[in-house]
């Protein structure tokens, strides 16, 4: 594995799983956790810059890159991913409270870590929804008892297929590499080839199956007909599982940095990705309405969960990047790398 300068690679034995990590630099411990089909790489440019300040840390989340691929509980939403980070802080022996960057899934991660133990900070980086991922009104209430339309079921198999398969190409708009120039970055924006071969290769480790990506799922007799199991990412990313609205209950409240891609579309108040989205544009049939079963407004629900939390005392710093995708970390790397060192302590 090549490196950029001054990050290393490293595994640790944690009392939960075999953990993979990049790191660099030393002082206070800023911990980058990646999101869904991703890996500590997606930061990796990022690290030489902040470790003149921090002792970074960038591991890769249960399920993914070269962490041991252990199953992920999704009843617990996100609870693995705090769980797993907090054990493999005890294993370096970083017992001060960490600043911590959540990017798309893992904003709920950081946040579920925040509601259990100290941080010095929290930002989130185009964070999934506080009300989960689909199937849900503004206020957070499901269409559907069961949470029809969200969890590992909504998955397109062919996306698995094609992980499962190594598949490098960009020959159909389901492979990895067709998906992250369609989908994580600004469409305006290329990646190096080389850098985009790395990340390409990152993704295809993905632990794939009922336990990992998608997860599990089960019928439901709501539209659109498939409803969350109890395993795997998607099912952690479900309203009926991932919820951090309650945030705005901590005491004391953690300085929160958001940033977010005016041009995402996952995290979106219009995503493409979304049945609500998909059904009212007939792309999924037999849609029951707006008024059943709603676009979820999700960029709309993580402001106002953030400024309730500002409302009860608490510090929010919000800074959009307008045309950045769903991960402005890498399309206005530059840009948004100024905010985060600028919002963090000097």
């Amino acid at each position: 594995m090549t490196l950029l300068p001054g990050v290393r690679s490293a595994t640790v034995d944690t009392d939960r799983l075999r953990m993979h990590y990049l790191e660099a630099g030393t002082g206070p411990t800023l911990v980058l956790l990646h999101g869904n089909l991703s890996t500590g790489r997606f930061h990796e440019h990022l690290m030489p810059a902040l470790a003149a300040r921090f002792r970074v840390l960038a591991p890769d989340m249960r399920g993914f890159g070269d962490t041991e691929p252990k199953a992920l509980d999704a009843t617990r939403g996100l609870g693995d991913w705090a769980d797993d980070l907090h054990a493999l802080l005890g294993a370096l022996d970083l017992s001060e409270p960490p600043h911590l960057v959540g990017w798309s899934t893992a904003g709920a991660a950081i946040a579920t870590y925040a509601r259990q133990w100290p941080v010095a900070s929290l930002t989130f980086l185009d964070p999934v929804s506080p009300y989960g991922y689909g199937g849900v009104f503004a206020d957070g209430t499901p269409a559907h008892a069961d949470y029809a339309g969200s969890g590992g079921g909504g998955a397109n198999p062919e996306v698995v297929a094609r992980i499962d398969a190594g598949d490098t190409s960009a020959d159909s708009p389901f492979t990895v590499r067709s998906m992250l120039r369609a989908l994580y970055w600004s469409p305006s924006f290329t990646l190096p080839a080389e850098r985009e071969d790395i990340l390409v290769a990152e993704v295809l480790k993905t632990l794939t199956g009922p336990d990992g990506y998608p997860g599990d799922a089960t019928s439901s007799p709501n539209w659109p007909g498939v409803a969350p199991g109890t395993r795997g990412i998607l099912n952690a990313l479900s309203p009926k599982y991932c919820h951090w609205a309650d945030i705005v209950d901590l005491d004391p409240k953690p300085p929160i940095l958001w940033t977010h891609g005016t041009a995402d579309l996952v995290v979106s108040d219009a995503s493409p990705l979304d049945f609500g989205v998909l059904g009212a544009g007939g792309v999924v049939p037999d849609w029951p309405g707006a008024d059943v079963y709603p676009a979820q407004p999700m960029v709309t629900q993580i402001r106002t969960v953030l400024q309730e939390y500002a409302a009860r005392g608490g510090s929010v710093r919000m800074e959009m990047f307008e045309g950045s995708g769903h991960g402005p970390h890498v399309d206005a790397a530059d840009a948004w790398l100024a905010v985060l060192q600028d919002f963090l302590p000097s």
